[in-house]
């Protein structure tokens, strides 16, 4: 059985600002990821959070990512707002353009959001939540290194790619939130499958000549199985389009990746649209939501997406989370050596 701490959110929060700052990240850069690792958790996604901060300390550490970058902004054209990354952390850069995305939506209707030469920016639904926070329609696509094959070859040639869509809710919370990735499951499942040496199921991955494998180090050097066959590679071929093509970014094909010390900074992209439902429905979006959530809800045993997200995060905002005893251990030698 796994050992694990439980922390409270502010302490989880803390832990990876400290963890951050001490591997060479300034203060400006560690506090929007910390407080993305703090909700991830919060949010029951192990896979994303305190996990990823020994990696996060590592890549600062080897130059794969800049902890003092400073993201730049600019407004190539009414409604449209670009942010250089700078090779930097994807969350400073993330709100940097957020705090001029959501009053220029508001007040427009619709505006979007680029951002290029970036990094791994976590769980792309943290961002589109808060956009839905905001009473905005929140469409996020990320791009991430190479790891799904094209149907009917072996080569990666796009990641896993994830999109996600968070419509607003008369609450705070969103009334519906998907957030999926390309893949049968997200690439950092797997990993975390090889951390602890336990096999994957039939499904996740494919070997280097495309066969199911349950061994999650042969799958991470072969590909990601794509959700639904063909239909999978088409939404990680559109996430493309959007993250990479149209921010100027570099393509999957081409990115370092995002575990590991070797390839330099993957600069990647997101890319955001954020709508405001109450222009573009008349008036009538929050009636129609609320009849589409009633229509599941209603059904014993049905669920919605993000379901499982939305029950962690309040039960965790009282009760702490269990944490990995071992991932711990990592983050505190960091902090020991800072």
């Amino acid at each position: 059985m796994t050992e694990t701490r439980t922390l409270s959110l502010a302490e989880i929060e803390e832990l990876s600002f400290n963890a951050l700052v001490a591997a060479g990240t300034s203060e400006e850069n560690a506090r929007p990821l910390a407080v993305a690792t703090a909700a991830t958790e919060a949010d029951g996604v192990a896979s994303h959070g305190l996990a990823y901060i020994p990696i996060y300390c590592e890549h600062v550490q080897c130059g794969k990512v800049d902890g003092q970058a400073k993201p730049a902004l600019e407004t190539p054209r009414p409604g449209l707002i670009r942010v250089d990354a700078k090779t930097g952390f994807a969350h400073s850069a993330i709100d940097l353009g957020f705090e001029a995305l959501i009053p220029a939506a508001q007040e427009q209707g619709i505006a979007a959001l680029a951002i290029a030469n970036s990094y791994n920016c976590g769980v792309l639904g943290y961002h589109t939540y808060r956009l839905a926070q905001a009473g905005l329609v929140g469409l996020g696509f990320t791009n991430a290194p190479a790891s799904i094959a094209p149907s009917g070859g072996s080569k990666p040639v796009v990641g896993t790619n994830p999109f996600s869509i968070a419509a607003p809710g008369t609450d705070g919370q969103p009334a519906l939130l998907i957030d999926q990735s390309a893949s049968t499951i997200a690439k950092s499942e797997v990993m975390k499958h090889a951390r602890e040496g336990k096999a994957i199921p039939v499904g996740w991955a494919l070997d280097a000549d495309g066969n199911p494998t349950t061994d999650p180090d042969v799958g991470l050097k072969g590909s990601m199985a794509p959700s639904g066959g063909y239909k999978g590679v088409g939404v990680a071929l559109l996430t493309e389009v959007m993250a990479a093509a149209l921010t100027g970014s570099t393509l999957g094909l081409n990115a370092s990746p995002f575990s590991g010390t070797a390839g330099g900074p993957p600069k990647t992209g997101q890319f955001f649209i954020a709508i405001d439902p109450v222009a573009s429905s008349a008036g009538l979006f929050s009636n129609a939501m609320a009849t589409l959530v009633e229509s599941i809800r209603s059904q014993d045993g049905a669920h919605l997406p993000g379901d499982g997200r939305r029950k962690s995060r309040l039960s965790s905002s009282k009760a702490g989370v269990a944490v990995n005893s071992a991932t711990l251990s990592k983050i505190e030698a960091i902090l020991g050596s800072g």
